[in-house]
Parts: C-alpha cells; structure tokens; sequence
C-alpha cells in the first residue's frame, strides 16, 4: 500500500483536518479506514464514517451495526442513513443521488474538506471499459479522477493505485474484519460481468494492466482539461444571453463545437444531463448546418433547440398555442397593451387608423394561422404573414406569439407592431377607430414602415 500511503501523505494535507469516508463495511472500504487510521495520529486529523443502508439485503442491518461497533472500537464518529425506499426502477442511480445528498450533509455537518471512497483500480478499469461499450465524452472515458472538486470540499480515491486482490491480501494480513456483498457477484449487473469475465483476461497479459489504464486515463484527463481550457476561453463570446450565436460556433474546430454544445445542454439540464446523448449533439450539429433558417429539433423533458437565423436557442414544446379574443377596447396580451385610443399622432406600425364601414365588426385579436395572408399597405396584392415574419427575422418561437388583428371575417387588418394592411388610413382620411399597440418597456423595440 505504499502508493496509496505516498498519495495520502504527498498529494493529500490531512494535518489537522476533518474528514469523511464512505464506509460499506466491505474489504475495500474497510482497507482504506484503516490506512487512515494508521496515518491519523501522525496527521492530527478527525474520521466520521458515513454509512448507508441501502435496505436490499436482508444482511444490511447487521452490517449498520459491525460498522458502528467499530467505529466506537477506534474512535470515529458515526453518520448512518437508511434508504427506505426506492421511486422508480433505476434504483443504482436513484440510490447513488441519495447516497451523495446524504454525503453532502454529511461533509457540511462537520466543516469536512475531503471526502474519501474506496474505488480502487480494477473499478477504474471497468468503469473505462463500460462507457467505451455505451459511449461516453472524453472526460468520461477516462473513468474518474482521483481527487474531484466539489462544492466546498474533495472527492478523493486514494485506492486508485492497488487492485482488489491486494487490498484483499491486505485485510487478511492485518486481520481487519469485513463483510461480503454477494449481490456482487451477480451477472444480473453489467459491472459484474466485467468484472468476472473481462478484467481475468487482460491480467493474464499484464498482472498490472490497472497502472496502465490509470495512465489512459490521466492522459484522457489532461486531453480534457486542455479542451475545457479553450472552450472556457471562446464561450463567452459564443453563448450569449443563453443563446448560441451559429457564426461564431461555426468559427471553431469541430471538437470544440461538440464540447461547447455539450456544456450549453449540461447548463441547462442540470441533474437531468443523463437524458442525453451523443445523438442529441449529432441532430443539433445538423440543424446549425442546415440551410433552413428555422427549424427545431425535440428534446426531453419537453424542451426543444430552436434556430432562427444567426441563432440557437432552448424553448419548450407547446400544444396549445393557438389562440382567437374578442377585442373591444383593450386587451392584455402577453404583458403588451392593445387599446383602442381617441387621438394619436403615432405613424409607425404600433398604431393603426380603421373605418368600421371598410371591414366587418366586431374586431378578434389572434394569433398565425397556416394559410394566413395580409393585404399590405401599399402593395398590390397579399403575402403570406409567414413570409413577412421571415423578412423581418422573427425568431420561429416568437411568431405564435405575435398578435394579429382581424376582422369578422377573418380579414387580417394588422400584423402588430409589424406590418399594417390596406385598410389602414392615413391621420387626414376619415377613420372611427384609433388603435394602439403599446410593448411593456422591456421589449420596447418598435420598428418603422
């Protein structure tokens, strides 16, 4: 164990620290307690081992009370969580988020700064070997580090160095007591079969094949860490307002688009990243090189990626967009003022001027439909109110949004704050009807004929 000792001791400043383990009451858990104890009085530093019931072996609660004997034996305070229940059928990854809610009040409890688990070599390369099969980013082929930043404390895996044959041979030469998991030993889970069938086979060609996917990875991590670095560097002036400008993505190396569209999604996924793959990328890729100026894509948790024009944007699915009121004096729309008004001196498309007995009351405000067309003011003839909304660069998500005042019989008479159509009058020409289209502040952007 003299690696994991040199580690502890080198990389690791434990003098007078508070620190935590993730004890299971396993061989490998029960390894790493005890190397710690052994350097604790050298280092001055505190133990609290956090220990969970995950309530699926009928062994579990003896296990809760080995593992609080011994920690009263040699002086660690103990934090016990029992899992009671589980809320859907991904139990690993359910059991795993509540594992490390539990460690995360665990480390606040007692001001730790390291939090240490007992992953060891082989379980590095399985973890390699698992998301080389299911794919992975590049950060995650690599497995995971040694020490992680989290929060306000450090992940650290100290056992990274050793196999679990010797820290196997370890607790039987310093006779440490432990307790077996047999649900281990189960092909029913994916890492037990690599474990049983995959890992014997590359040992037989190198018995120390674990330092050489230690090395994979700490190369895979440096790999990574430069590309972060000039993600990091670009970013800024890519994502802007939450929204990805495509000639400037369209500026970089087609690794660095990927990682920028991977951390733009992880922004705004959060806790729900997992949801996505590498074909969610692909089909955003896709889209940012299209020659469509609009086009969107679905993704989970009903959202979707929109392009519109020169960007690329998050929205959310909606069903029931359509909508058609009876407009009389004022409406309230999206936060906007519709109202009709006595005088106005307003010439711009914010303001239309209407004579009742050229059109059909009473008055509808509404929004797009398909086959919507509009007489424009000074033009001979209709166009389509989509094309006007592509002139003009409304971004596909906001169209529907748009108010559109119609008559009785749907004659569409104003695209508001957009385009006026031939009823509109002019200040001198007779009209009984004054009109007003008044933006909240915040999207007060009107545009002139």
């Amino acid at each position: 164990m003299f690696d994991v000792i040199d580690f502890l001791e080198k990389d690791i400043n434990l003098d007078n620290e508070r620190i935590v383990i993730a004890l299971s009451g396993g061989p490998d858990s029960m390894a790493l307690l005890n190397i710690l104890l052994s350097l604790r009085d050298k280092h001055n530093f505190e133990i609290i081992v956090a220990h969970v019931n995950h309530s699926l072996r009928v062994e579990s609660e003896e296990e809760k009370v080995f593992v609080e004997n011994y920690c009263k034996d040699n002086n660690c305070i103990f934090e016990y969580l029992k899992i009671e229940k589980y809320n859907n059928d991904n139990f690993h990854n359910q059991a795993r988020i509540i594992r490390y809610e539990f460690f995360d009040k665990v480390m606040k409890k007692h001001k730790a700064k390291y939090l240490f688990t007992a992953h060891h070599g082989d379980d590095l390369i399985e973890t390699i070997l698992m998301r080389i099969t299911r794919g992975s980013t590049l950060i995650g082929y690599s497995g995971f580090e040694k020490i992680i930043k989290k929060n306000d404390y450090y992940i650290v895996k100290p056992l990274i160095y050793v196999t679990k044959k010797q820290l196997l041979e370890y607790v039987e030469e310093n006779n440490i007591p432990y307790r077996v998991d047999k649900s281990n030993e189960k092909d029913v889970y994916t890492r037990n079969r690599y474990r049983k069938y995959i890992l014997p086979v590359l040992k037989e060609e190198d018995i120390n094949v674990h330092r050489k996917y230690l090395k994979f990875s700490e190369k895979l991590e440096q790999y990574s860490k430069f590309v972060d670095n000039i993600v990091n560097s670009v970013i800024k002036d890519i994502i802007i307002d939450n929204k990805i400008i495509i000639n400037k993505i369209n500026d970089q190396d087609d690794l660095i688009k990927e990682e920028i569209i991977r951390k733009y999604l992880k922004d705004n996924y959060k806790d729900d990243i997992s949801l996505l793959n590498d074909n969610h990328i692909k089909d955003i890729i896709s889209i940012i090189n299209s020659n469509n100026p609009n086009i969107s894509i679905n993704l989970p948790l009903n959202k979707k990626i929109t392009k519109s024009y020169d960007k690329l944007y998050f929205d959310y699915e909606s069903n029931n967009d359509d909508y058609c009121v009876l407009f009389d004096n004022e409406l309230n729309i999206d936060g906007n003022i519709v109202k009709k008004v006595e005088n106005s001196d307003d010439k711009s498309n914010y303001t239309i001027r209407l004579n009742s007995k050229d059109i059909t009351l009473p008055l509808y405000i509404r929004n797009i439909r398909v086959k919507d067309k509009i007489e424009v003011k000074n033009l001979n003839g209709s166009k389509k109110v989509k094309d006007i909304f592509m002139d003009n660069k409304i971004p596909l998500n906001f169209r529907k949004r748009i108010p559109l005042l119609v008559d009785s019989k749907n004659n569409i008479l104003w695209i508001l704050g957009i385009k006026k159509s031939k009823y509109d009058k002019l200040k001198e020409e007779n009209c009984d009807i004054i009109v007003r289209y008044i933006l909240k502040k915040e999207e007060s952007h009107e545009k002139e004929n």
